[in-house]
């Protein structure tokens, strides 16, 4: 019998980051410090292993306030009705090479529309024990998505040509586990 261990994720010391194409010459970068959840991981038997994560859409930052409304209003996110995206695992795929890296793939809820995604996984990291004697771990996810999947379909044609915000969004994870 496998001995099963539950992390949550320490928000204070956790994010998930993006970049998005900007007219086309450029990535904005933006995060979600209100990342929170519980990680079940079976060292064992690693494919019985789970992910439940939320993050609060209205923590959404990218160093312009301006910006940062418009992300949350109804032309993007609407925050104010769908207040947290929601990420729940199906299945953990280890990769061959034994290194700790895995295809964690589930349901990803934004903006009210669930779409399959696959993230790629780097951890749990070794186990260590902070000043306080909490025992911590941490992982790196990440991958990409289409925002217009999720019904994120605003942009505005430039006179050049092109359109001011790309599709394509780069998804980054920075989680600090604390082991239950």
């Amino acid at each position: 019998m496998s001995q099963t261990v539950t992390y949550t994720i320490d928000p204070v010391h956790s994010t998930a980051g993006f970049k998005i194409r900007h007219l086309m010459v450029a990535n904005v970068r933006g995060e979600f410090p209100g990342l929170s959840g519980t990680i079940v991981f079976d060292p064992a038997n690693p494919t019985n292993s789970r992910v439940d994560a939320d993050i609060d859409v209205t923590t959404l930052t990218t160093r312009d306030t301006q910006r940062d409304a418009h992300l949350k209003s109804p032309d993007f996110f609407d925050a104010a009705q769908f207040p947290t995206m929601h990420f729940a695992s199906r299945t953990v795929t280890p990769l061959l090479n034994g290194g700790g890296e895995w295809k964690v793939t589930g349901d990803l809820t934004i903006h009210g529309i669930t779409k399959e995604v696959t993230l790629d996984v780097e951890g749990p990291t070794q186990e260590v024990k902070d000043p306080w004697g909490n025992v911590k771990a941490g992982i790196v996810a990440s991958t990409k998505i289409n925002r217009k999947d999720y019904g994120l379909t605003w942009n505005a044609a430039l006179e050049t040509g092109g359109v001011l915000v790309g599709d394509d969004v780069q998804i980054q994870i920075e989680a600090e586990l604390a082991r239950q």
